[in-house]
């Protein structure tokens, strides 16, 4: 026999990991000018076929702003790329677009796996009109 779970139960459980992000406010609350920020990742690794992977975040009003994404790496345990300084930076100077490498939190770990490098570029467009 099946236990039947209602949805108002199923919507106040919470995913593994996620237990762990904080309550924040969303992106239109704390950058009332910003209309999107794209984040975009390529996971080089070291090996002949160096591109591990690509990987597209997009962040609206709507969102919440949270900018600790979790590592993609295989066998990555509680890893993270934190762009909240760097968007924060870049919004505080109107700057459209930026680009560099980003590590890994856990891979300052000597028990971290090998992760190569994450190479990153954030496209912010402005627009919307602050209240």
């Amino acid at each position: 026999m099946t236990k039947k779970v209602s949805r108002k139960y199923q919507a106040t459980r919470v995913e593994p990991g996620k237990e762990k992000i904080p309550v924040s406010s969303l992106v239109s609350e704390r950058y009332p000018k910003v209309a999107s920020i794209v984040i975009h990742l390529t996971y080089h690794q070291k090996a002949s076929d160096p591109v591990l992977m690509i990987r597209t975040v997009n962040f609206f009003p709507s969102s919440p702003a949270i900018f600790n994404l979790v590592c993609m790496i295989k066998d990555c345990v509680d890893g993270g790329l934190n762009f909240k300084s760097i968007i924060a930076k870049m919004i505080k100077k109107h700057k459209k677009s930026g680009s560099g490498k980003i590590v890994c939190s856990r891979e300052k770990d000597s028990h971290a796996p090998d992760h190569g490098t994450i190479f990153y570029e954030i496209n912010i467009a402005y627009g919307r009109k602050s209240n």
